[in-house]
């Protein structure tokens, strides 16, 4: 029988540390712990004496993990997450999935016309009503290291180069070219104008073409539309975006520009056994674009 290192107690206590580290800070962590301070360094110290190092450091200086609770963290986050899945399969086991299902998405993937995102979440309901569904929004960076420390079961976003961590589940086809705004007359003016700059792999790959002068940092497409709009910048956007956008704001695809495509995916990581929930999801957004690829043939 395997005897466990940690008891209930001591589980709780790590479950403390995970959520105060996650949250970058005790007072952030009072909020969603709904603990006191107090009660929130007792379960931290309670897992440093069961560990016998130090985790954080914490004083007027801030928060931040040591080296050995940069490891604790995501040993500790694996763990738990590990033990969340007992439930769900075992219910599996016996024809009833629950529990959550984390799926990552990538900006404004719900805008793309050809993304199934809906209909898929409807059916997973209808197929397997306890499964509940957790959804959240990041950057590209941000969702392969969410796949890569197991905080996101799926991520929805563009396979822009091809990496052996994943598994990919092609969805659609997106495009991505230089817009302008209308005001904006001339091919030789527009080539004047800086490439507004956000963290993409295609943005990179414009700069490094040379033909681009690096212009101010945007978080996200409505600051790139944005920017672009004033008439003083140009900005790479997903065609489907760019689309929204020329009504309102009179943006208007570059004379001269690049042009980029690639297939929109379900990612999963590689290495991990996929639950049973995440397969079935997978499953329907197999069906449900491949429905989709079939009407839209000519």
């Amino acid at each position: 029988m395997v005897r466990l290192d940690f008891d209930e107690r001591n589980l709780r206590s790590l479950r403390v540390f995970c959520h105060v580290a996650e949250a970058g800070g005790f007072a952030a962590a009072e909020r969603g712990l709904h603990m006191s301070k107090a009660s929130i360094s007792r379960h931290i110290r309670d897992v440093e004496e069961r560990l016998g190092v130090r985790l954080c450091e914490r004083g007027p200086g801030g928060f931040r993990l040591t080296a050995e609770g940069v490891v604790a963290l995501s040993l500790a986050t694996a763990a738990l997450r590990a033990l969340a899945r007992i439930k769900p399969e075992v219910d599996a086991a016996h024809g009833v999935l629950s529990g959550p299902l984390s799926i990552g998405l990538g900006e404004h993937t719900l805008a793309h016309p050809d993304c199934r995102l809906t209909e898929a979440l409807g059916e997973l309901h209808r197929q397997a009503p306890k499964v509940r569904p957790e959804i959240v929004v990041m950057s590209f960076s941000d969702l392969n290291q969410a796949l890569r420390t197991h905080r996101i079961d799926i991520a929805i976003r563009g396979k822009y180069s091809e990496s052996t961590d994943f598994d990919y589940l092609p969805l659609y086809t997106e495009t991505h070219r230089i817009y302008v705004s209308k005001q904006v007359a001339l091919a030789r003016d527009q080539a004047r104008l800086p490439l507004v700059y956000r963290s993409h792999p295609y943005v990179e790959r414009a700069l490094a073409t040379g033909r681009f002068e690096r212009g101010p940092e945007a978080g996200g497409l409505d600051a790139v539309g944005a920017l672009v709009a004033t008439g003083y910048y140009q900005g790479l956007l997903p065609t489907f975006y760019g689309a929204l956008l020329q009504g309102r704001f009179g943006l208007r695809l570059a004379a001269r520009g690049v042009r980029y495509s690639h297939t929109g995916c379900a990612v999963t990581l590689a290495s991990r056994p996929l639950s049973h929930r995440t397969e079935l999801f997978l499953s329907i957004l197999r069906q449900l674009h491949r429905y989709q690829r079939k009407q839209s043939a000519p």
